[in-house]
């Protein structure tokens, strides 16, 4: 095991000048690809879908709240332009309750499943009616297992910080979020963190699979295992085991408070390092780590699993401005892009990131919360001229 490296950076938003266009999640040529690149019948959640008959593949589209309809369009818009073959099959996942638990409707499960991918707008949970988080339902009506956020500058919206390139896989589905929780006696409350080998395993070998393919040479696994000496303590000492079926990625490990200070400090050590963590540290610093870049506006995300994948923007619904043409699509537009890389469609995913890019850059057509003007229409509109 290596040594950590000190890294570091505190987080705000402001304009930043133009720079050349970056990559955000880069599909990488064959020709650049190592010679341990994973078989692809070997790999962890990789995408069967197929195309139909008239040469699209169908992708569920869950427009989501507030915002969620206006975003979506101009996803849609874009994707038309840049001739993406893929067809859209939308779906409502307007809670019900089964047998006293919050459900997604059968109609939206089926899709999903028969898409194996989805992209999925903000979602605002009832409140008081008894519905749990509509997020964490999805998560755990398809097995989501990872969560991968990464964080990189974008040229053109100035930050206190420059140059980041952070990768964070969460585990999705257990740790201090499996719900276990119960009344010892009056005034005193146990939750149980439940790390297992399986889910820990399956997210590990994905963290080191993902940096095989998008050319990050190091995992770092971030825990808590001087304290938490037996569920920490199994995920570490996993992540040690699977590294050994990865011979050229670089295994390293880090104390979770030890991250947190040195990624505010400076964020450009780990810009080689894909972070893999337990499910509380990694919602932490995936938001932690957004704030480096300028928020969660400019974040995308997605939630990995054996069985599909869904995509999404994290930020929330805004109910606010909803309607008035306002929100910033940015986020769900890195979300689209990071679900056609994991459909292997490289060249349109690359084509529409590098036009997102040059208008952010250019910064004469972005909207009001990068410290622009544009309606959310007239920033579509110009990406599809970048096209």
């Amino acid at each position: 095991m290596l040594a950590s490296r000190a890294i570091a950076a505190p987080a705000r938003q402001c304009l930043r000048q133009a720079r050349a266009p970056q990559r955000w999640l880069p599909a990488v040529p064959q020709s650049h690809r190592r010679a341990y690149a994973i078989p692809t019948e070997e790999k962890v959640a990789k995408f069967p879908g197929k195309k139909g008959p008239d040469g699209n593949f169908t992708v569920t589209l869950i427009e989501g709240d507030g915002i969620g309809p206006e975003i979506s369009q101009s996803v849609k818009d874009i994707f038309a332009a840049a001739k993406v073959p893929i067809k859209w099959e939308s779906v409502d996942v307007t809670p019900i309750l089964k047998d006293g638990k919050t459900a997604i409707p059968d109609d939206a499960i089926s899709s999903v499943r028969r898409n194996f991918v989805a992209l999925k707008g903000p979602l605002a949970t009832p409140i008081g009616k008894g519905h749990v988080s509509l997020n964490l339902t999805l998560r755990r009506t398809f097995n989501l297992f990872a969560n991968v956020r990464p964080c990189k500058s974008i040229a053109g919206y100035k930050t206190p910080y420059d140059n980041v390139d952070t990768v964070l896989i969460r585990e999705n589905t257990e740790g201090e979020y499996s719900g276990i929780e119960h009344v010892v006696v009056d005034g005193v409350v146990q939750s149980i963190k439940l790390i297992t080998k399986e889910a820990s395993e399956r997210v590990l070998r994905y963290a080191f699979q993902y940096a095989t393919d998008v050319g990050k040479p190091k995992v770092r696994a971030v825990h808590k295992a001087t304290i938490m000496k037996m569920s920490d303590g199994l995920f570490l000492s996993l992540a040690r085991e699977v590294a050994k079926d990865f011979p050229g990625v670089e295994f390293e490990s880090e104390l979770l408070d030890n991250t947190c200070l040195r990624i505010v400090t400076d964020p450009t050590p780990y810009s080689d390092k894909v972070l893999v963590m337990p499910n509380l540290y990694g919602d932490i610093l995936s938001d932690m780590c957004a704030g480096l870049i300028g928020g969660l506006g400019l974040t995308p995300s997605g939630n990995i699993g054996d069985e599909c994948s869904i995509f999404e923007a994290v930020h929330g619904s805004a109910p606010d401005i909803a309607g008035k043409g306002l929100a910033n699509p940015t986020a769900l537009l890195l979300s689209s892009i990071m679900m056609l890389q994991h459909m292997g469609l490289n060249e349109h995913a690359q084509k529409i990131q590098q036009a997102i890019f040059d208008v952010l850059a250019e910064g004469k057509t972005i909207t009001g919360d990068l410290g622009g003007k544009a309606k959310t229409a007239e920033y579509a509109e110009a990406v599809m001229r970048r096209l």
